[in-house]
């Protein structure tokens, strides 16, 4: 009994890779900072949501990681033999523009949360985070990063434990995760726009189609049926993953915040800083933790999607598992996307602010790309027999509908 349970923890461990990815690098330090001022200002009421775009986005990412393993090319590439340039052109500047702005927000999180226990310069932290990442990126095979992408995700754990330390009632969580207390309200409305655009962001889908790509480069030889099922497994353990970890990050800020009427978060570390009387010394740590692993997963996810997206467009040679020599210029979209994050997060912008804009662009962008996936999704010239059933249908129209009533009610309610 026991070496069957051993042998399929080791099966399962085995499956996970670009979904559960994805799925950690979507807890970023700005997707952190939303989910505590959801709970600081709306309490447990939102609590029900996280779970509800479990299968939102597992509908999304199912759909890219499809794709990328049927037609063996990333969302942009399919795209760019169908799609007018206009288009695809005002794509991946949207993209890279909200990427290097998300960059920014998250480097300024994790460089913000490293300065409370280190008295170094913001400066020096942030170009030594920025430096090894692009290091690693560079430098180290694509089987290498993913196995370091696949440990950070584990810093994640720390937030569970760090709910139930803040001395959240598990009955009360029960209650509004299955009786849902929604106030119509615009405070409310602008809160679920924002969790929406930070759940289901349209950076996820470029990288998790060209992950699959790279990931099925190095993996055994499957057959296609054992691929897609693998692959759907994966997807569903890291979606689950991430939305339970907003989850509980809203049930600590309720839990410490919204119990103290604090209710205004303006930073990362000035919620850190506040975690401390309210949760104690150990539920802080475990939350600087967690944060500071996903931020610097993030960080490559966020400068590798935009290098994906810009490098298709432009057909250049792209992948982590190529050399710098072999993808110069999908190596230099990475260097700069990262360096002009680092100069944004030294400015002295106004990080709800720049979380803000960043969202309205996914927000307006995500009902369009989510559109288009649908199209090469249901088209039997690209996809053959992998087209989508019906029940991916029905997931991602639902998905679309609720983006573009979100991208509606952001534009409506300023």
């Amino acid at each position: 009994m026991r070496s069957l349970f051993h042998f399929r923890i080791k099966e399962i461990r085995r499956r996970l890779g670009p979904g559960i990815i994805t799925g950690a690098s979507d807890d970023d330090p700005s997707g952190i900072l939303t989910h505590l001022i959801a709970g600081a200002q709306t309490g447990l009421s939102l609590l029900w949501l996280p779970l509800v775009t479990i299968p939102l986005m597992t509908s999304i990412q199912e759909m890219c990681a499809r794709i990328g393993l049927v037609t063996k090319r990333g969302l942009m590439g399919n795209l760019k033999l169908r799609a007018p340039k206009l288009l695809l052109y005002l794509i991946a500047i949207l993209v890279f523009s909200a990427n290097t702005f998300n960059l920014a927000a998250d480097l300024s999180g994790i460089v913000a949360t490293l300065g409370l226990i280190l008295p170094v310069p913001p400066i020096f932290l942030g170009l030594t985070i920025i430096s090894l990442i692009l290091i690693s990126l560079i430098f180290f095979s694509y089987k290498k990063l993913a196995l370091i992408f696949r440990w950070l995700t584990l810093p994640l754990l720390a937030y569970f434990a760090a709910a139930f330390l803040s001395g959240i009632s598990i009955k009360d969580m029960l209650f509004h995760t299955f009786i849902p207390q929604i106030e119509f309200n615009k405070t409310t409305l602008i809160i679920i726009t924002a969790l929406l655009g930070t759940i289901i962001s349209p950076y996820l889908f470029f990288w998790q189609t060209n992950q699959e790509i790279e990931e099925k480069n190095i993996s055994q030889n499957l057959s296609s049926g054992q691929e897609i099922k693998n692959m759907r497994l994966d997807i569903i353990l890291g979606m689950i993953l991430s939305n339970l970890v907003g989850y509980f990050i809203i049930a600590t800020a309720s839990a410490t915040f919204h119990q103290q009427g604090i209710t205004s978060l303006a930073t990362i570390d000035q919620a850190t800083r506040s975690l401390a009387p309210l949760a104690g010394q150990f539920a802080t740590l475990l939350f600087a933790i967690g944060l500071l692993g996903t931020g610097v997963l993030a960080i490559p996810v966020l400068a590798g999607s935009a290098a994906y997206v810009i490098s298709e467009s432009f057909g250049w040679p792209e992948g982590l598992d190529r050399k710098f020599g072999q993808a110069r210029n999908f190596y230099l979209v990475i260097i700069f996307s990262s360096l002009l994050g680092l100069a944004l997060s030294l400015l002295e912008l106004d990080p709800v602010k720049l979380l803000f804009y960043t969202a309205v662009v996914y927000g307006v962008l995500s009902p369009l790309l989510i559109l288009l996936i649908l199209v090469i999704a249901n088209n039997k010239s690209i996809m053959g027999d992998k087209v989508n059933g019906r029940l991916s249908n029905l997931g991602s129209l639902i998905t679309f509908l609720v983006m573009s009533s979100a991208a509606a009610g952001l534009l409506f309610t300023r």
